[in-house]
């Protein structure tokens, strides 16, 4: 809810998914993962990120889907995360956004960019993207064990600059042939770097 100082003063947002301007980062998890934005991702680089970005209010915003092996389980996290995005934008016209994904969570994001997850572990077609309206405050895009990447696909187009995509190296789910489920798992030491990433685009 907008306090009633809110008209007084002018206060800039970005969601993940940032005091005197608010930031909001959306965090799309992985499959199966626990923690409130995910433990092995999304809470460690919003810890990050709440060092690293100073002077501006941050905010988070757990994407509501599965995250399980269904068939539309990404789909589900696209339609419901692409909503979010455009409904905060038009309620709080100076928000920006952080968009965070891992693993499935990744491919969540991915479509709601408009690159397809499709033929991806747990992906899906692209069912929604975010307006051309709300894009410019999509500040930075971080992406962790991708699974497009696989597919030989990556972020394109007018998100490519504000895009982080990591990958591990021997990690099978985002590497070609990698075989080191352990660096699927280790992206929290990337937390860091991400953060760091995504403070210089807000």
């Amino acid at each position: 809810m907008r306090s009633p100082s809110f008209g007084r003063r002018r206060r800039t947002v970005t969601r993940l998914a940032v005091a005197a301007s608010l930031i909001a980062g959306g965090s799309a998890r992985g499959t199966f993962e626990p923690g409130t934005l995910g433990a092995i991702v999304g809470d460690p680089v919003f810890a990050a990120l709440k060092k690293q970005i100073t002077g501006k209010t941050l905010t988070s915003y757990r994407a509501d889907y599965p995250a399980d092996l269904g068939l539309t389980s990404a789909a589900q996290g696209n339609a419901e995360l692409v909503n979010r995005v455009r409904n905060q934008a038009t309620s709080c016209p100076n928000q920006k956004f952080i968009l965070v994904g891992y693993s499935q969570g990744a491919n969540v994001v991915d479509n709601s960019i408009g690159i397809s997850s499709d033929g991806a572990v747990v992906g899906s077609p692209i069912v929604a993207t975010i307006p051309a309206s709300a894009e410019p405050k999509v500040a930075a895009v971080l992406l962790f064990g991708n699974p497009i990447r696989a597919l030989g696909k990556s972020v394109t187009g007018t998100y490519a600059s504000r895009a982080k995509d990591s990958c591990a190296t021997g990690d099978p789910v985002c590497g070609k042939g990698g075989g080191d489920v352990l660096a699927h798992l280790g992206y929290g030491a990337n937390a860091d770097e991400a953060a760091a990433f995504a403070a210089g685009k807000v």
